[in-house]
């Protein structure tokens, strides 16, 4: 669904991404973990176009996007969620489901004046699917934390994406929170056949979660594969010592 061909990003002589290469399927949670400053950030956003390349390709669906604008590679069919949720306090949840639906369909200068007509039924659908049928209602400014991240997860879907993007899924959430909305999205995952790409902090969630792992150190990636092979890999290890990453507890 997604693949990186050797993608670099230099920032004044700093290189942000050294040719970084991988592949994401379809139904695959694959997650990318670093240190702080390791490139994950600059990846993400040469990936939803926010910063262009400065060399590589990035393929979607076979579609190269290198060079795309945020808004043609979401209408390609790239989600993206964030690490603070961008959701309009003021609407409610329906509302908010309903905006994105109207961004989507190309109708934004309706949905000032129409907004609880539009695309009521799709809205609905897609809070039944992250299971906020209940709170539909509800402004989003009211509800509980654990619950807007579900929104904004329902937001991202209304694209319909191939590839969904998530970055730090899981911030501020408490721990029994994070594991329902992970295993939520690998369930859309599979249903949807939609790619997911997501960076954490959390190795419990990672490694709970991701069906494959890429390591990055310094713009680089270090190394990649399942759970076992991350956990045993000396330069991982070697890159989170003294995190609490090595030490045998996650």
């Amino acid at each position: 669904m997604l693949v990186v061909q050797n993608l670099t990003k230099t920032f004044g002589g700093v290189h942000a991404v050294t040719d970084v290469s991988f592949a994401v399927t379809a139904g695959e949670m694959l997650a990318l973990i670093g240190p702080n400053g390791a490139g994950k950030s600059t990846c993400f956003n040469m990936l939803g176009g926010q910063i262009r390349p400065d060399g590589g390709r990035i393929l979607l669906a076979g579609t190269d996007i290198s060079k795309a604008t945020p808004r043609t590679i979401c209408r390609l069919g790239v989600g993206r969620t964030f690490q603070i949720t961008a959701t309009f306090a003021s609407m409610t949840a329906r509302e908010n489901v309903q905006t994105a639906l109207t961004a989507h369909h190309r109708q934004t200068a309706r949905v000032w004046q129409e907004a609880d007509t539009l695309h009521v039924a799709e809205a609905d659908a897609l809070l039944a699917q992250v299971s906020l049928s209940a709170e539909a209602g509800r402004p989003a400014g009211i509800l509980a934390y654990g619950d807007l991240k579900r929104l904004e997860l329902a937001m991202a879907l209304a694209c319909n994406p191939k590839l969904l993007l998530m970055d730090e899924p899981t911030a501020g959430m408490a721990p029994a929170e994070r594991a329902g909305l992970m295993a939520l999205t690998a369930g859309l995952a599979q249903a949807r056949g939609m790619a997911v790409l997501f960076t954490e902090h959390d190795m419990d969630v990672v490694f709970g979660t991701a069906s494959r792992i890429l390591v990055m150190d310094h713009g680089a990636l270090i190394a990649q594969g399942d759970a076992a092979m991350i956990r045993a890999d000396p330069r991982v290890r070697a890159v989170y010592l003294g995190t609490g990453f090595s030490s045998g507890g996650h």
